[in-house]
């Protein structure tokens, strides 16, 4: 199985402007192990929403011309780097800079947001 298919990943913007957007709601009925959600864009960026269960990770990649925000709102996220570890808990963020080899992981249930250019691939260049 390709590390693709192991992903609910779904780019359409579910949000347009003038939008109210309730995370708590959106959360409801959400049971893929890995599923990521593009609730809207802002200027050349995109807003995602992941919701991870526990216990599974996101393989190796890099985003070649991109960077990428990750802000957790619930849960624990960790980003292995290349030589180091980063463990964020509820209300922090991180920023990985474009061309950083990186894999993600939720060793608990975690809610977070991702900002990201418009024209990254949610799986990487890699």
């Amino acid at each position: 199985m390709t590390p693709q298919a192991e992903y609910n990943i779904n780019l359409d913007n579910k949000f347009g402007f003038l939008s109210r957007i309730d995370i708590p709601r959106l959360l409801t009925g959400i049971d893929h192990p890995w599923f990521n959600q593009t609730l809207c864009a802002v200027n050349d960026c995109v807003v995602r929403l992941g919701v991870f269960a526990g216990g599974r990770e996101f393989h190796w990649h890099k985003h070649d011309n991109e960077d990428e925000f990750f802000f957790v709102l619930e849960g624990k996220f960790e980003i292995d780097l290349e030589g180091e570890k980063i463990v964020l808990e509820p209300h922090q963020g991180y920023t990985i800079p474009r061309g950083t080899m990186h894999m993600t992981r939720a060793p608990e249930r975690a809610v977070i947001l991702m900002v990201e250019g418009s024209s990254v691939t949610p799986t990487g260049d890699v």
